[in-house]
C-alpha cells in the first residue's frame, strides 16, 4: 500500500469520524437542550447506559444474536437460491425472456406485503420470518447474477463454442469469474434487505430479537431502550457491510493489480 494511498484512507476515516462527533454533540445538545422532550428522544449517556446494561445483563444481547442469526440464514438462502437461478437465467437468452416479465412483476413487492402470505403457510414461526428474509434479499442477488451472466464478452463465448465446452464448464470457468464483481456487490445490498426483513419480521411475528425489543421499547416509552436497540442495528449493519466490502476486494483484488 502507497503512501498516498494511506494518507487518503487516514484522512477519509479522520472526516468520517468528525461527522459522527457532529452528529452525536447536535444530538447531545438537543437532548440536553429540551429541543425535544426526553420521552422521545433520551440522551447519549442514558442511550449508552442502556445499551451497557442490557449487554451486560444477557437479554439485549440475546435479542442481538437472534436478529444476526435470522439476518445470517435468510441471507445465506437468498444468495443460494438468487446466484443458482441467476446462472440459469443469465446464460440462456430464452430463458430470460420468458422468466423476466414474471420476474419483474414479482420484484417489486414489498417483502411485508408478503408476510400475511408467509404467516397463513408457515404460522407466526421463525420459519415464517427466515422465508420473508430470503424472499426479500434474493432480488439483488438474482438480478446481479442474471446481468452478470448475460453480459458476458461475445469474444468469451465464441472461444466457449470452439473449445466445446459443457454448460457446467461455461458457466464456471467463464460466466462465473464475469459476474462475480456484480454478484459480490448484490450479496452486499442483500445483507441490508435481509437485516432490514428479519427486523421487520420480528415486530410482526413477536420473535424473539432485536426488531421485537425496539417495538417493545416504543409501547412502554422506554426511549433509551429503544435507541440501544437502534444503535445496535446500525452497528450490525455497519459490521456486515465492512466485513463483505473487505472479502470482496480480496476476491476482485486481480481487478486492481
Amino acid at each position: 500500500m502507497s503512501a498516498q494511498h494511506l494518507n487518503h484512507r487516514t484522512q477519509a476515516l479522520a472526516e468520517s469520524l468528525g461527522v459522527l462527533a457532529a452528529l452525536i454533540t447536535l444530538w447531545w445538545a438537543a437532548s440536553h437542550g429540551q429541543w425535544v422532550s426526553k420521552v422521545f428522544l433520551p440522551t447519549p449517556e442514558a442511550t449508552l447506559g442502556s445499551l451497557v446494561q442490557g449487554l451486560r445483563q444477557g437479554e439485549l444481547a440475546n435479542f442481538t444474536a437472534a436478529t444476526v442469526e435470522r439476518m445470517v440464514l435468510g441471507w445465506g438462502l437468498a444468495c443460494a437460491l438468487g446466484m443458482a437461478l441467476g446462472a440459469l437465467i443469465g446464460i440462456s437468452a430464452t430463458a430470460r425472456a420468458w422468466v423476466q416479465p414474471t420476474l419483474e412483476f414479482i420484484r417489486p413487492l414489498p417483502a411485508s406485503a408478503v408476510m400475511p402470505l408467509a404467516i397463513s403457510v408457515f404460522g407466526l414461526s421463525n420459519g415464517m420470518v427466515l422465508a420473508v428474509v430470503a424472499f426479500g434479499a434474493m432480488w439483488p442477488v438474482l438480478l446481479a447474477t442474471v446481468h452478470g451472466f448475460a453480459h458476458v464478452h461475445v469474444r468469451l463465448k465464441e472461444v466457449a463454442q470452439a473449445l466445446q465446452l459443457s454448460p457446467l464448464a461455461v458457466i464456471t470457468k467463464i460466466g462465473l469469474p464475469n459476474a462475480l464483481p456484480d454478484m459480490l456487490s448484490g450479496m452486499r445490498l442483500s445483507m441490508t434487505v435481509a437485516l432490514i426483513v428479519a427486523v421487520v419480521g420480528e415486530m410482526l411475528a413477536s420473535q424473539p430479537g432485536l426488531g421485537q425489543a425496539i417495538l417493545l421499547a416504543a409501547r412502554s416509552f422506554h426511549a433509551s431502550d429503544l435507541f440501544a436497540g437502534i444503535v445496535l442495528l446500525g452497528a450490525i449493519g455497519y459490521a456486515s457491510n465492512s466485513a463483505l466490502g473487505l472479502a470482496e476486494r480480496k476476491l476482485l483484488r486481480w481487478q486492481h493489480p
